[in-house]
């Protein structure tokens, strides 16, 4: 969410910054919706002033008939107070839902695109490893390993269900304690946080109204969050934080859940794209400076970065385009990983930076050196997610004999350096 006061005075940014993002907003309405809302609380607020003048007064009547007279008035008064505040309402609720619908401005670094397709490659790291096989899709080596059973996970979860066996599973642990490690030795307070989060931290983080489909719903109206970042922003919600203990920093964990409403007949094989998986998230928090909001935006994209380089496993990072962008994101970075099978890159992490958007929506504070109130920023980044990252660590670790080379990092973990 946006100042009013930002939007009323720069319309001109907004509308380009919908425009880049490739967002259906129209700035026009939320300012004339806006001209109402001032119109209707001026009015309300005028009546409230003579309500408190005529409430004085009874006090002060210097006799009973006075009073009387007072309170007829007030009476009157009241009614047609009651009648406009209820006018109110329906002006305020479209003032809200235009609000929520306010897209945050791009960063001008931000490159023009409709889609992802467009999103701009800034790095490549590692050598492909070039086969004297044809390399095998990690379904066909999970399967034949036992590592996955994909036949029986449709048949207890539906579409896209999954099991993971074995090795597989002991991989996914290691993956975790491996990203812990990682992230806390750069100055991460972990965290295990709810999946399960009210509705009030899905609108705070911009997952609400305009992601609803590809969310869960519970029967008592709470959702089931597809990312850790969710109930960690929430956490701090309607708080003030201390200036001295900026920038908080969170590396959390949550098994996370999808809908991938828009994704039908998209990867419907394998672990690429299912509906219930795992996160390990960076998460930030920060003073209201732009400059810091960059700094920690690379940092944050680094991270994971040296951590797949610890898998030594080939990627891309990408920056995204307008059209690739959320509603409240100012710049994201995406990586890929190198998907042999495939022959291409596949998304691994995003990571995000967001000014005072979310923060503003929950309401999380901070006093400055003079003492001002501040929304503070905030940044998110994957961390890992699994079983996504199997993907590329079992096709790229495979033996022309059907075996997979367990990545060094991870052999401590497993006690064994092959899988077969």
């Amino acid at each position: 969410m946006l100042d009013i006061k930002f939007i009323r005075e720069n319309a001109e940014l907004v509308k380009e910054a919908a425009r880049k993002k490739r967002i259906d907003f129209k700035v026009e309405e939320l300012l004339e919706a806006d001209a109402k809302r001032l119109a209707a609380l001026s009015q309300v607020e005028e009546m409230r002033a003579k309500q408190n003048e005529a409430s004085a007064k009874i006090a002060q009547a210097a006799s009973d008939v006075d009073r009387q007279a007072i309170i007829a008035d007030m009476t009157e008064l009241k009614a047609a107070l009651q009648a406009k505040e209820e006018e109110l309402k329906p002006v305020m609720k479209e003032w809200q839902r235009l609000m929520l619908a306010v897209p945050n401005v791009p960063d001008m670094s931000v490159p023009e695109g409709e889609d992802d397709s467009q999103n701009q490659e800034v790095k490549a790291w590692g050598e492909r490893r070039k086969f004297d096989f044809v390399p095998k899709s990690h379904v066909e080596l999970m399967q034949k390993l036992h590592l996955a059973d994909f036949d029986r996970g449709t048949k207890a979860a539906g579409f896209r269900g999954y099991f993971l066996k074995n090795e597989a599973a002991e991989l996914s642990f290691a993956i975790w304690q491996a990203a812990l490690e990682h992230f806390m030795g750069k100055g991460f307070s972990p965290m295990i946080v709810p999946s399960l989060v009210r509705p009030e931290g899905f609108l705070g983080t911009g997952y609400l109204p305009q992601g609803e489909e590809d969310l869960y719903k519970t029967q008592d109206g709470d959702f089931l969050a597809g990312t850790a970042e969710v109930a960690t922003m929430a956490y701090f919600m309607d708080e003030t934080l201390d200036l001295a203990a900026l920038p908080k920093k969170f590396v959390s964990f949550s098994p996370c859940f999808r809908r991938e409403a828009g994704s039908h007949g998209k990867d419907t094989k394998g672990l690429i794209r299912v509906h219930e998986f795992y996160k390990v998230e960076q998460v930030v928090l920060c003073q209201a400076n732009h400059e810091e909001s960059v700094r920690l935006h690379e940092e944050i994209n680094r991270n994971t970065e040296e951590f797949i380089e610890k898998l030594a496993i080939p990627y891309r990072t990408v920056v995204n385009c307008g059209g690739d962008l959320g509603l409240g994101q100012v710049k994201k970075y995406d990586i890929e990983l190198w998907v042999p099978a495939e022959n291409k890159y596949r998304e691994i992490s995003s990571a995000s930076y967001f000014h005072d958007f979310q923060c503003r929506r929950l309401n999380i504070r901070y006093k400055d050196a003079e003492g001002k109130l501040r929304f503070a920023h905030s940044l998110n980044a994957t961390a890992i997610p699994t079983p996504r990252i199997l993907v590329s660590i079992i096709e790229n670790y495979q033996n022309a004999d059907g075996t997979i080379t367990v990545p060094e990092v991870l052999r401590k973990y497993l006690g064994k350096d092959l899988i077969k």
